[in-house]
C-alpha cells in the first residue's frame, strides 16, 4: 500500500493546486463531477443539503455516500479526513446536533479558509477545521466516535498509515465510514507514477483486495463494502482508466473492536 513510484512532493503540489481550484472555481473543468446534482444522485438527502451552505455543496468533490453506514447519533464526536470545503462536515454537524462536534482536517489552505468562513458565518458552532495531513492529524487518540472521509484516502501514497491514524483516533467501538476510489486490478507504473492522475483520484486507486487488507491490518474490523455505480468520472482520460482497470467508487464501514 506504499508506493515509491510517485514523486510525493509533486503529488502534494498537484493535489493542493487542484483542490485550491475546486474551492475557488467550483464550476471549472475537472476530471470529476462536482456539486449538488451529483451529491443527490449519490444519495444525499435534499432536506440535509437545504440546511447547509450552498457554497460548500458547489465545491463538493466526493465520490460516494456513507452516512447511512455511519449512522451518526446526537452528541457524537466526528472527524472528517480531507474535509475540503466542508460539505460532509456540515452534514455530520446536522446529524450530531448541538451536543456533538465535528473536526475537519485538510492540507489545502483555500479549502480550509472556505470551510471556516462558511462555518463561522452560518452558525455551525460545533464544526471546526484544522490544517493537517490525514495520516498524521495531531488529534487526540481515542477521542472520536466516527471517522469519515470522502474521495481522499486514494490521494494518500501510504493508505495503511491513514487507516492506522483512523484506528488511533477512534474510541473502542467507534466507526470508520468512508467513500473512496479503488481498482479491480493493480494499476501500472505509467498510471501510478503520474501525479496528475493521482490528483484526479485515479492514479492512487489501490487494488480493492489490498485496500481491504490495509483496513484490517490497521486493527479495524471490516463490516460493509458497497459499490457506488452512481459515481462516474467525466473526462475522457479518466473514463479510459475506469474501463481498463476497473477504477470505481466504494463506500466502506469498519469498526474498532
Amino acid at each position: 500500500m506504499t508506493t515509491g513510484t510517485v514523486d510525493r512532493a509533486a503529488l502534494e503540489s498537484k493535489v493542493k493546486d487542484m483542490y485550491t481550484a475546486v474551492a475557488e472555481n467550483p464550476h471549472g473543468e475537472f476530471h470529476f463531477e462536482m456539486g449538488r446534482a451529483m451529491a443527490e444522485r449519490l444519495g444525499y438527502s435534499p432536506a440535509d443539503l437545504n440546511r447547509i451552505p450552498s457554497e460548500a455543496i458547489d465545491s463538493f468533490a466526493g465520490v460516494g455516500y456513507f452516512f447511512h453506514l455511519a449512522a451518526l447519533q446526537p452528541g457524537e464526536h466526528v472527524v472528517d479526513l480531507g474535509s475540503g470545503s466542508g460539505m460532509d462536515a456540515f452534514v455530520a454537524a446536522l446529524k450530531v446536533g448541538p451536543s456533538g462536534s465535528v473536526v475537519g482536517v485538510d492540507m489545502t489552505d483555500a479549502q480550509l479558509a472556505k470551510a471556516r468562513h462558511l462555518a463561522g458565518t452560518r452558525g455551525f458552532d460545533t464544526l471546526s477545521c484544522r490544517k493537517g495531513y490525514i495520516e498524521d492529524t495531531g488529534l487526540g487518540a481515542g477521542t472520536f466516535d466516527c471517522v469519515i472521509s470522502n474521495g481522499v484516502i486514494n490521494l494518500a501514497p501510504d493508505k495503511f498509515r491513514v487507516f492506522l491514524e483512523a484506528a488511533r483516533l477512534l474510541r473502542t467501538g467507534g466507526r470508520l465510514a468512508i467513500a473512496d476510489i479503488v481498482a479491480d486490478s493493480t494499476l501500472p507504473d505509467t498510471v501510478v507514477c503520474n501525479a496528475d492522475l493521482w490528483a484526479a483520484c485515479i492514479g492512487g486507486a489501490a487494488q480493492q483486495d489490498d485496500y481491504r487488507a490495509a483496513i484490517q491490518r490497521a486493527g479495524l474490523t471490516l463490516e460493509i463494502i458497497e459499490e457506488n455505480p452512481q459515481y462516474q468520472f467525466i473526462s475522457h482520460r479518466a473514463k479510459r482508466a475506469t474501463a481498463k482497470y476497473g477504477v470505481k467508487s466504494v463506500s466502506v464501514l469498519a469498526r474498532k473492536p
